[in-house]
């Protein structure tokens, strides 16, 4: 099996206006963009061509990004239940490039 080549888990997903998991999971493998819930149940995926990611311009915190999935918008909140704050920036800043390098498009 292989590495994934972006995972992150405890990231809460929302869709306007309300959240769909607080302790979710983003994982970018073999081309496809999946969100999924904390039991690994699918809530929606995507090629990561088709993806539009970005930092959303009405937030104020560096850990949040943007994903649009399918005509669906989705703010992913990375790194609360980090320990130190700025790994949720590190790590929305990492999602942001792991879809830019797998070749989708970053607003």
């Amino acid at each position: 099996m292989t590495e994934p080549e972006f995972s992150a888990t405890g990231v809460r997903i929302e869709r306007w206006p309300r959240s769909l998991t607080t302790a979710g999971e983003v994982r970018i493998e073999g081309g496809r963009l999946a969100l999924l819930t904390s039991y690994g149940r699918e809530i929606d995926s995507a090629p990561v061509r088709a993806v539009r990611a970005g930092r959303p311009w009405f937030a104020a915190s560096r850990d949040a990004a943007v994903a649009t999935l399918n005509g669906a918008r989705y703010r992913l909140t990375m790194g609360e239940r980090a320990m130190r704050p700025e790994s949720g920036a590190t790590l929305a800043g990492r999602f942001l490039e792991a879809v830019r390098r797998a070749g989708g498009r970053r607003d």
